[in-house]
This record gives structure tokens, sequence and C-alpha cells, in this order.
């Protein structure tokens, strides 16, 4: 038996949401191996990687100088791509319980709009990290199959699928995109929203950790039927020191308006341009939500009330990308219909 044969024959074939705020990694025989921050700490004197993943989100906002805390991934593609190698190895090593010899075939999910560069630079990365074969394939598309989506059929089916970087709207038919749209705009955006309305309206700095835990306790994206108010510890921005505030979810609703009201229209310009036969096919399935920004308290109340459709939150929204892209590693006719060039 030939080496590579050998080599192919004791790996395990991965798929990968390489995602702006997390990773997450199935591999074909133990499911989810892998659900991890997309951050490294990186000594910046040595150059030397000092964390990964979730060790890594727990130094965010706490390292010393010569430490720096990076996140990779912005908008959904590679900023740092030395990074992400070093990322991706320490992930597959993970996901196959640290063995560091396995070349496994390796399907990504990336947005919908990726350029032919930042392809280049997603399968480079995946190559240097020991890849054997890399196949791309859009969030939107395995959002929608692992979100259960009869996406073979004749018929329209809608997914919006928010993660930490992009937003990604596709309305799907016959195992293709007939609408795809990838927005800078999602979960991270949110917590910039709300870190700058917090300097704006009471003069105190958080840090990305707090703003996530603020929009995922007590965020909205429409009014919820009884007010709810969370603490927030901070830096006074006038006096330096440290300060707290009440903050109540109608304000952290306020903060994120912008934003959400962007991937409101989004879904909306989709529907537009959505061809007549697909749009009655939407109506009587409605839309479905993916993604992290899925979790937000009544964003599926704020779309009805725009679109007039039933919009429902997947099974498993943070998971639904890394499950399609699975269900695709199983099935190669598929994967060669959906994989980009």
């Amino acid at each position: 038996m030939p080496f590579p044969t050998l080599l192919r024959f004791f790996s395990d074939d991965l798929a990968i949401d390489l995602g702006t705020a997390n990773t997450l990694v199935f591999s074909r025989t133990g499911g989810i191996v892998v659900r991890e921050p997309s951050v490294v700490v990186r000594n910046k004197l040595t150059n030397k990687i000092e964390a990964v993943g979730n060790e890594a989100k727990e130094m965010l906002g706490r390292t010393p100088g010569n430490i720096e805390s990076v996140r990779p991934m912005k908008d959904g593609v590679i900023a740092d791509f030395d990074i992400t190698e070093q990322m991706l190895k320490y992930f597959i090593a993970k996901a196959h319980g640290g063995r560091r010899w396995v070349r496994p075939r390796i399907v990504i999910g990336v947005p919908s709009e990726i350029t032919p560069v930042e392809k280049r630079a997603v399968r480079d990365s995946a190559e240097q990290a020991g890849a054997s074969e890399v196949y791309l394939v859009e969030q939107a598309m395995m959002a929608a199959i692992g979100a259960g989506l009869p996406i073979r059929e004749p018929s329209g089916n809608m997914i919006v699928d928010i993660g930490g970087g992009t937003t990604d709207v596709a309305v799907i038919s016959l195992a293709g995109a007939v609408y795809s749209r990838s927005l800078k705009i999602a979960g991270n955006e949110l917590d910039e929203a709300i870190i700058t309305y917090l300097k704006k309206t009471h003069n105190l700095l958080i840090g990305e950790r707090t703003a996530e835990q603020i929009k995922l306790e007590i965020g909205s994206a429409y009014p919820l039927k009884e007010q709810i108010k969370m603490e927030i510890k901070g830096r006074n921005l006038i006096e330096g020191v440290p300060k707290t505030v009440i903050v109540s979810d109608g304000q952290v609703r306020e903060a994120m308006a912008e934003p959400i009201k962007q991937i409101v229209d989004a879904v909306l310009q989709a529907l537009e341009r959505t061809p007549p036969e697909l749009s009655a096919d939407i109506m009587d399935k409605g839309i479905v939500l993916s993604g992290g920004g899925a979790l937000i308290r009544n964003l599926d109340l704020r779309l009805r009330e725009r679109t007039g459709l039933r919009v429902v939150q997947a099974d498993d929204p943070l998971c639904s990308v890394v499950l399609g892209t699975g269900r695709v590693l199983e099935d190669m006719d598929l994967l060669r219909k959906v994989s980009l060039h």
C-alpha cells in the first residue's frame, strides 16, 4: 500500500466552520469534536503561540504588553494568514486526538462573496495546516443543509445565517443558490455597537467579552414583554476609575438598532430579488435563521413583522454550518455540486 494511501486509511476527514468568532470542527467518526473561539494569543517578542481557542479567549483584554490576543479571521475571511495556519493546525490536531501526522480531506465553509484571493488564502492555510485536499463551500448553503432544508428539491428555501463576521442570506433551489449575499454586519458588529453606545451615553469603556455578554443576556431586536436590566462594570472614561451602570434591554436594543436594521434590509432585498415561483415556496415554508445571531431575542418577531412571513430558528443554530458541511463530507456527489472552484 503506497504511503499516502496508508495515511488516508488512518486519517479522518474533517468539516470545518472557520468562523470570525468561533471555529467548529466535525469529524466523520466523532461528530462535532471542536467548538472553540477563533482566538490566538501570541508573544510579540518571540512570535511564539501561547494559547489557542478557549484558553486564548479567557485571556482577551487581560494580557501584558508583550502578549497580544489576535482574531485571525475578520468578516469571515483570513486577516492573518500565518496565525490562521497555526490555529488550524491546533484544531486539526485536537480533532485527531493530538495526532499530528494525519493528512485529512477538509471541507471548509466560507462566505458567499469571498474573492478569489481570499479563497486561495483559505485553501493555502488548510494545506499548510496538514490537509491533503481542500474543498470550499458556501456557508449559507451548508447552514441550509445543516438545518435540514430540502435543498435538492425544485423549490425555494430561504436561509439567513448570522455569524460573528458575516450575515449570509441565500435562496436555494436544486442544490444551487438562486440568490446569495454576504453582508459584513453580524455578531461582532452588534458587540461594537454596544461598546460605542456605552461610551457615548455613560462614558463607560467595556471590552468585547462584556459586550458579547450584554448582547446575549439582554439584547433583543424587538420589544420584550417585560423589561430586563443588567449591571455592567467598566472603566469611567473621564475619571479613569472603575464604574458600574445599570442598563436596560431597551437601551441595548437602541444600541444595536442600526446593524439589526441592515440585516433586516438585506433579507427584504433578497425577497425582492427572488423569482416569483420561488417566492411562493418561501411564503409557504418561511425563513430559517441560523448562526449565533439567530439567538438574539425576538429577531424572528422583527423579521416576521417586516416580511409578513413565518420565521423559524434552526434546531441547532450555532452548529448548522458545520453540520451541513459534515453532511456533504459523506456525500461526494453533493460535494461536487456545491463546492466553489
